[in-house]
């Protein structure tokens, strides 16, 4: 697996997302059993956040990673409404119970809210020095957030990103890209499997002997400093994501989509789900 720098330690570009796990406890045993697979193939980088199933992504993360624990980078987010200076030492609290450990490698704001973010920062920096988190960073925030935010000690900004989302590409992963700040990629394949029907992308991944989302997720991580972060409960779902970081999209793959999904000649509104 290809590796790129976050937080001062080498992640894979292909990790893996949790949202929507956890909701139902008849696929606890398959969601832990996806995410060790996709350990065991690479994937060693596992995103999650308090939001997803109110902490039961997280419970399922502490189970997927018990044992693993020193071979796994591991990513979660607080809510905004816990992002104060009082909110944001016992909200990680409650998902280092759930996660089973006594770190969190990366720790973000998942979005902003109600919080000036100095308040913000200075609990994050606390948690720090307390070794509670290696490093923290933000989601969803657009360039004129990370211009207000202005910290070097930000370590990622993760948003919506995916060939039929690309309004980052005209302002916001140029900015990221100068400022070596590397940026992470949710629903890099996106949702409900519309993006995936389109023939473009299908006769691309059939030139390659790939699938679409293969192609699409390939598409994601070709860009410097970017990392995408599928979801995958299904053992050959996971093994085609794992094996798509090897896939090189040519030229010519790149115009036909660029033709099929139009890259944003304006500033666009930051895309958020």
């Amino acid at each position: 697996m290809r590796s790129i720098e976050l937080a001062g330690v080498k992640v894979p570009v292909i990790g893996q997302g949790t949202w929507r796990m956890g909701e139902d406890r008849s696929r606890h045993t398959q969601e832990v059993a996806a995410l060790r697979q996709g350990i065991e193939l690479g994937m060693t980088l596992i995103d999650t956040a308090e939001m997803y199933a109110e902490g039961g992504a997280e419970e399922v993360v502490g189970d997927a990673i018990a044992g693993l624990r020193d071979n796994v980078f591991l990513v979660s987010k607080v809510y905004p409404h816990n992002a104060g200076r009082k909110g944001i030492p016992q909200a990680c609290e409650r998902s280092l119970r759930r996660l089973n450990t006594d770190y969190i490698d990366l720790y973000l704001l998942h979005w902003r809210g109600q919080y000036p973010l100095e308040e913000t920062v200075e609990a994050f920096e606390r948690l720090r020095e307390e070794g509670k988190i290696g490093r923290w960073g933000v989601s969803n925030f657009d360039l004129d957030d990370m211009h207000e935010l202005d910290s070097p000690a930000c370590a990622t900004n993760q948003v919506l990103y995916n060939l039929e989302e690309r309004g980052i590409e005209f302002d916001l992963l140029p900015w990221c890209q100068q400022q070596r700040l590397p940026l992470m990629a949710y629903c890099p394949i996106g949702q409900g499997g519309h993006m995936l029907v389109n023939s473009t992308l299908k006769q691309v991944a059939a030139r390659h002997d790939k699938t679409p989302a293969q192609v699409a997720l390939a598409w994601i991580v070709r860009q410097e400093g970017v990392i995408a972060i599928p979801k995958a409960v299904r053992p050959e779902h996971v093994r085609l994501n794992a094996q798509a970081a090897q896939l090189h999209l040519e030229a010519g793959d790149l115009e036909a989509l660029d033709q099929a999904f139009h890259a944003p000649h304006r500033k666009q509104r930051l895309a958020m789900v």
